[in-house]
């Protein structure tokens, strides 16, 4: 972990570095703009860093400031970086084509001056887009059916949300409106695919959050798992926290709900990593399920979904990509993932991943909108 850590503060480190160097070509020497650049550009690029330091030790309002800065500062990188290398590639292409208009070159200083504020003002549109899209869930609805008997059941509704990233950037009122969209229904059963809080859990028991988790209403009940950010911050108090308000937690487990299904719930694939000891495999999990009941499971990170089908699970719901946030992250999480977002059917088994409910670092989306899925499943009762 402090390898990584440190892995991830140099490449920070670095990128805002060349952000920087390419920002004060527009400051030039006795510009008295230069201080104020410099002393703000470096604040702001702390923010980030301070505030994962002091959200553990020192919630308040100086650490919410700090990660609110530091947030929108992740995606103001992101976009800085891919003006420089537009601009370096336009550069580029220049030199051996020679396209662009010569009075650039006459006053390059005034060129580099404009560069500056057409960056900062395309950057500032990304970002603002970004935060409205990323505060505007939208609902899902999927209808399928599973080729075996519901015993009794005529059709099950379920709620699911993942990534919920519950903390300082997704607040109560945030919390609350996910619980009205997940009630919204009247669904049988309520489920959350991991990662409901995010990393620390200093903000979450600050702003209470856990009283608006308390209002989830389903008549079978709401069942959870961990994330990757549960381990993050401690697996064992998130847990006990949620468990407290009201959530039922699934660790690697299946329990037979109503007699009419089994729900299984696996511990998150980045658990060894944090504490050295391995989750189970599914087969042992479900080694004394009787597989005439529909299986429902709920596996954060949707890695190996073959299993799934060679373990004769039903309905698989994950989470974890959030279909990379930010474009063109999603090109990644597609490459890296077999399904990055959205249903397929593998054989019997059908899966879904959401492409989850919150954010993590920027409270930005492009390219991938908030949801909260409701799934309408009819079984084979002939």
């Amino acid at each position: 972990m402090i390898f990584f850590v440190a892995i991830v503060v140099t490449i920070y480190t670095l990128v805002n570095y060349i952000i920087f160097i390419r920002g004060l070509q527009a400051f030039p020497a006795g510009s008295p703009l230069r201080p104020w650049f410099i002393a703000g550009f470096w604040l702001i690029a702390a923010a980030f860093v301070a505030a994962r330091i002091l959200e553990r030790n020192s919630p308040g309002h100086l650490t919410e400031c700090l990660t609110w800065i530091g947030s929108f500062w992740l995606a103001f990188m992101l976009f800085f970086t891919m003006i420089v290398i537009l601009i370096d590639v336009v550069r580029l292409l220049n030199y051996f084509l020679h396209f662009l208009p010569a009075f650039l070159y006459t006053d390059y200083l005034r060129t580099k001056q404009i560069l500056f504020i057409v960056s900062v003002v395309i950057a500032a549109v990304m970002v603002l887009a970004g935060y409205i899209n990323a505060r505007n869930p939208r609902v899902k609805e999927l209808s399928l059916k599973i080729d075996k008997p519901g015993h009794g059941m005529k059709e099950l509704t379920i709620s699911m949300a993942s990534d919920i990233h519950l903390g300082t950037i997704i607040r109560k009122a945030k919390a609350k409106e996910l619980v009205r969209l997940l009630n919204a229904p009247r669904p049988d059963l309520i489920l959350l695919a991991g990662d409901v809080v995010d990393e620390d859990l200093a903000p979450v028991i600050k702003d209470n959050i856990g009283e608006a988790l308390c209002e989830l209403k389903a008549r079978i009940g709401v069942y959870a798992i961990t994330g990757n950010h549960e381990y993050i911050g401690g697996a064992g108090p998130a847990v006990e926290y949620l468990e407290k308000h009201c959530i039922r937690m699934l660790r690697d487990t299946a329990v037979l709900v109503n007699g009419q299904f089994y729900l299984v719930g696996r511990d998150d694939r980045d658990k060894p990593r944090f504490t050295g000891k391995p989750r189970k495999e599914l087969s042992e999990i479900l080694n004394k399920a009787d597989h005439a009941y529909p299986i429902i499971l709920m596996d954060h990170q949707p890695f190996n979904l073959e299993k799934s089908a060679d373990n004769g699970v039903d309905l698989q719901l994950s989470g974890h990509t959030h279909n990379g946030q930010i474009w063109p992250f999603s090109y990644i999480t597609r490459a890296i993932y077999e399904l990055s977002w959205g249903y397929k059917k593998i054989r019997n088994t059908h899966v879904y991943v959401s492409c989850g409910f919150g954010t993590w670092g920027p409270p930005v989306r492009l390219g991938s909108r908030p949801e909260v899925l409701i799934i309408h499943l009819t079984f084979n009762d002939e």
